[in-house]
């Protein structure tokens, strides 16, 4: 393919996973009510709470445009992986095509087990937020800040998960291999909770753990697969 081409290309995959995110986010849109029913729980559980109070006139439509702009990615993240690797794929051989379906079921299973763990999670996250803040300070939550904390946990766990895809991409493809992978372990371990102490907007310990944790099991099992398919 040409230059031209290679844009073109590009372009239609990038309209499709547009499309995706903006149904994703117009259906977020009309269920606003029964999500923010489900988001509410980790909060009303900490702090006994289950009212948010807005303190500015367009605080509630921030709030709905929050869960909408967020919501969209979550829902239409299987279509943005399946563009991504339809992308990539010209330029892979014949047998690593093969790995198409695999890669984006797995991608999407991993970003949904991230997001779960992270729901599971956030109340200690959450609980650990509003105690450190002293005795003396009570929690008056806006719909805004807090919908934008829980996603970008959420999200962030989610992303977090799709390591192992990546490293096992980067393997079929010849880029490194699995035993320079192994050899570099130590460093692995260090850089991925330096990763986990950024992506988690808590800094509570809680949180850094239950995506630290998986991530380094996720590493190893990457160096596994991939030692695998390519024998």
């Amino acid at each position: 393919m040409s230059v031209v081409e290679h844009l073109a290309e590009l372009r239609s995959r990038l309209v499709k996973t547009m499309l995706a995110i903006v149904v994703g986010g117009a259906l977020c849109f009309a269920f606003y009510n029964p999500i923010l029913e489900v988001l509410v729980q980790p909060y009303q559980e900490v702090t006994g709470k289950n009212t948010f109070y807005i303190t500015k006139p367009l605080e509630g439509f921030s709030a709905r445009m929050k869960v909408a702009s967020y919501g969209g990615f979550l829902l239409g993240s299987p279509v943005v992986l399946w563009q991504l690797w339809r992308f990539i794929t010209p330029g892979l051989h014949r047998k690593e095509k093969r790995f198409a379906i695999p890669f984006v079921v797995a991608s999407v299973l991993l970003f949904v087990m991230g997001a779960a763990l992270a729901l599971v999670t956030f109340p200690k996250a959450l609980d650990f937020v509003v105690g450190i803040s002293g005795k003396n300070v009570e929690t008056l939550f806006s719909p805004a800040e807090y919908i934008t904390f829980i996603l970008r946990v959420t999200i962030g766990f989610g992303i977090a998960f799709e390591l192992p895809i990546l490293l096992v991409f980067l393997q079929l493809a010849r880029i490194i291999t699995s035993a320079q992978l192994l050899g570099a372990w130590r460093w692995a371990v260090v850089g991925v909770f330096a990763a986990a102490a950024i992506i988690t907007p808590s800094q509570d310990p809680f949180t850094l753990l239950a995506m630290a944790g998986p991530m380094s099991i996720f590493y190893f099992g990457a160096v596994l697969v991939g030692r695998l398919l390519k024998r």
